[in-house]
């Protein structure tokens, strides 16, 4: 994978202790920022993407070419101003888009790490964020702000820097990964190490990359992004080519030709070894194992919540996020949720959603009214 410097780096030149007990002796976080920090610094939405994304959250993706992954929700007037708010956008620790990860150099081989790089978590991700937030210049964000895995690592700041933060945005997304995601998360995990270029995770100097157990993985996941109803309105049973069935193993159906050209597709921008470190670190996440359970976690009753889920999200359901509002309600926090009704599944917190965005529109004016920004 090529690197691309359109974007901004931080180098955090102290030592980061990881959850693993592991320690990175430096780390480099790539991000993009969108829009001017006021003067008072309290105008900072910090946004966490999801499993496969970036700091390319708007405007054009200089490796793919395409649009950002929510520059439908991101950008000059639209629902998150980048004329009224300053929009910070890290690639996560293990990523493979310029921050800290097994791709990089390891500064004691001066090679890349592989699977030489420590195993990590969202509280990993979220702690050189804030080290980043710190670097910045802002004592407080306005929102953290992220789906899926974004999600996650907004409720870790709710959880380990809820002073720092006047709201935050979790949607589609859950305090702990389930034992049926974490199965699709291994299957994924599998078909990359049975890949037979993976050369042990020490492949960056080969010719011939794991992009066959790569596009696997992807095509298995983004499964799971989908719902029943979507495939059926847009695929259904038809044939990608012809009227009659090949009978043999190529591509007879059109769901065949889509997954394959996501696994295809996604092979160009992503790396194998960030994929196994992000799934596992996804899949050690879990909030209410803490000391105190969710109730201790979420205890600073000053934060506000907004939550979002999706009806036909079978990756992170409702129940997910009710579980939550149960133990925020208990302590009397403050907290708002809607249900967006769709087919579109767990992906349409990316896609045109207008009920989900006039719901986060909403929350977000009624946030700017309650801090006077």
């Amino acid at each position: 994978m090529k690197e691309k410097n359109s974007f901004e780096k931080a180098l955090i030149k102290e030592q980061i202790k990881l959850d693993c007990g592991e320690y990175l002796q430096e780390c480099q976080i790539a991000f993009k920022t969108f829009g001017k920090l006021n003067k008072k610094k309290n105008n900072a939405i910090l946004i966490c993407h999801a499993l496969t994304g970036d700091q390319f959250c708007t405007g054009k993706n200089p490796v793919t070419k395409k649009n950002g992954w929510w520059n439908i929700l991101v950008g000059p007037g639209k629902v998150i101003d980048t004329n009224i708010f300053f929009v910070v956008c890290t690639n996560v620790l293990g990523g493979c888009m310029g921050t800290t990860g097994p791709s990089s150099i390891n500064p004691k081989t001066k090679k890349p790490y592989g699977l030489e790089f420590p195993v990590i978590t969202i509280g990993d991700m979220v702690n050189v964020q804030n080290k980043l937030i710190e670097k910045l210049g802002i004592e407080k964000l306005f929102a953290v702000v992220g789906g899926s895995m974004g999600g996650m690592q907004a409720l870790e700041w709710a959880s380990k820097y809820s002073k720092r933060i006047n709201s935050v945005i979790p949607i589609a997304t859950s305090y702990r990964h389930s034992a049926q995601n974490i199965a699709f998360h291994e299957i994924g995990r599998q078909a990359i190490m049975a890949d037979p270029n993976r050369k042990k995770g020490n492949y960056y100097s080969k010719k011939n990359l794991p992009k066959r157990g790569l596009a696997v993985a992807r095509m298995i996941a983004h499964i799971t992004y989908l719902s029943e109803f979507a495939l059926q309105r847009k695929f259904g049973r038809n044939l990608q080519n012809s009227k009659f069935f090949s009978f043999g193993f190529d591509t007879d159906f059109q769901i065949e030709s889509y997954l394959k050209h996501q696994g295809i597709s996604f092979v160009e921008r992503f790396d194998a070894n960030s994929y196994l470190y992000i799934t596992k670190a996804m899949d050690y996440f879990d909030l209410s194992i803490k000391k105190g359970g969710l109730k201790k976690v979420f205890s600073e009753k000053q934060l506000k919540y907004c939550f979002f889920s999706f009806s036909s999200d079978w990756l992170f359901p409702t129940s997910e996020t009710k579980t939550i509002l149960k133990a925020l309600k208990s302590i009397n926090a403050k907290s708002s949720f809607m249900e967006i009704n769709t087919d579109k599944g767990h992906d349409a917190f990316l896609l045109d959603e207008p009920e989900f965005h006039l719901g986060l529109k909403k929350f977000i004016t009624g946030q700017i009214k309650e801090i006077k920004l």
